[in-house]
């Protein structure tokens, strides 16, 4: 089937769908995002050092979203894509909701390990039914769009969120943003089809149920699918591993309040989030981008350039000046996403799409929420009880995990190598 053909052959209602999938992603995003806003009210109600705060909001949510995500998605490449996603999506609202409900931290930290069962049941189904409505030519642009979903929901895990708990407390937060996505669940059940799967592809050969060591196995054999992994997840761990702690970074060391640190990043993520996104979307419309290799290039290139402003933000003393570079580097941090995810889905076999975006998401979501997190805030304690560091320690402990940007960009350059190649056999 040519590109023109599958482009005709794709199903109408393909728009709709993209437009829902990347509403429940934001919804994703939000929850997961929006305790980095409330670490520093959390930590001094419980009275946690930064290390055990770090475990709390991100190692919490990490150890069932990363275990539980690649069972789940290798259901997904079998079963009913729709039902496995509403069902997700109730789980990890009506989790978030109660995480507004704990009054100390055993309730807190229970709920959010509902908060991460339900999260990783989001992303792999609906990745794998936009990959079924969109031909392979134009999955890297619906993937960058379904990507604005992480932008939204970071604006509204940043300033909805901040401007909650600077009303009525934290808990309060957690409330406005996880009642919603009940309502949401019911629409998706209603409204959205699951499609035939590899509708869109090439052949029909691969429509066989696989399994997740076959997955890996063919992985291991796609050198490019092997970088786009890497480089994803050690993107993810330099760039969320910095806006993890910053909106901290910014109460501590800008001394600013909870509701102003939402405030002055809220915007960032959906302005210059939403620019950077539609930027990675333009250029993946261009007839150049019909090349894999330019698309691996182009984000290796960004990847690296825009590690720049990342370092410069932590060192600069002056409020003004770090902002400034964050409204540099938070269009850097949505840049990758959907070209990356649009990349994954065409070097491997329709019947493993959902299984390779779990694989993703599982070592991303190792480095970014589990490694990166805990890592900032060991050696945020070490460098303010051996060094004396003060409120200054975060600082230095974020200067650190900063340079990270430059291995991603190496592996995001380097999968250009073979994908012509990876691509071909894939389909």
């Amino acid at each position: 089937m040519t590109d023109k053909q599958s482009d005709a052959a794709a199903p109408r209602d393909r728009w709709y769908v993209l437009a829902i999938l990347t509403v429940v992603y934001a919804l994703n995003i939000a929850d997961r995002f929006s305790i980095s806003t409330l670490i520093e009210p959390i930590r001094q109600e419980l009275h946690l050092s930064d290390s055990g705060v770090a475990f709390l909001t991100g190692v919490a949510l990490a150890l069932f979203y990363v275990t539980i995500g690649i069972p789940i998605a290798t259901l997904a490449d079998r079963a009913n894509r729709r039902r496995i996603l509403t069902i997700a999506l109730l789980l990890w609202s009506a989790m978030t909701a109660v995480c507004g409900l704990a009054q100390n931290y055993w309730q807190l930290l229970l709920a959010r390990f509902g908060v991460g069962i339900g999260e990783a049941g989001g992303t792999p189904p609906s990745t794998s039914i936009l990959a079924d409505k969109f031909p392979p030519a134009r999955r890297p642009m619906a993937l960058t769009i379904f990507a604005l979903g992480a932008c939204l929901g970071a604006w509204l895990g940043s300033s909805v969120a901040g401007g909650a708990a600077e009303r009525s407390g934290w808990r309060a937060a957690f409330l406005v943003l996880g009642l919603p996505g009940l309502v949401v669940a019911f629409i998706v059940w209603l409204t959205v089809r699951e499609p035939r799967r590899g509708q869109l592809d090439s052949t029909t050969s691969t429509q066989q149920p696989s399994t997740l060591l076959a997955t890996l196995r063919f992985i291991a054999s796609q050198r490019s699918a092997v970088h786009l992994l890497l480089g994803g997840s050690v993107a993810t761990f330099w760039s969320w591993g910095l806006m993890w702690w910053t909106p901290t970074f910014l109460q501590r060391s800008h001394h600013l309040t909870v509701g102003q640190a939402g405030q002055l990043l809220g915007p960032m993520h959906l302005i210059a989030g939403t620019a950077g996104t539609l930027l990675a979307g333009w250029l993946m419309g261009r007839r150049a981008a019909a090349d894999p290799r330019y698309v691996a290039r182009l984000l290796g290139w960004v990847t690296a350039l825009t590690t720049i402003p990342s370092i410069i933000l932590y060192c600069v003393q002056s409020e003004k000046a770090a902002t400034v570079l964050l409204w540099i580097f938070v269009p850097a941090v949505y840049f990758y996403i959907g070209p990356i995810l649009g990349l994954l889905q065409n070097v491997v076999p329709a019947n493993m799409r959902a299984t390779t975006c779990a694989i993703l998401l599982f070592i991303a979501n190792v480095a970014n929420l589990v490694l990166a997190p805990q890592i900032i805030g060991w050696l945020s304690d070490w460098f303010a009880g051996s060094f004396g560091a003060g409120r200054e320690s975060l600082r230095w402990a974020l200067l650190l995990l900063a340079p990270t940007g430059f291995w991603a960009g190496w592996h995001l350059w380097t999968s250009a190598t073979t994908i012509r190649e990876d691509e071909a056999r894939a389909t």
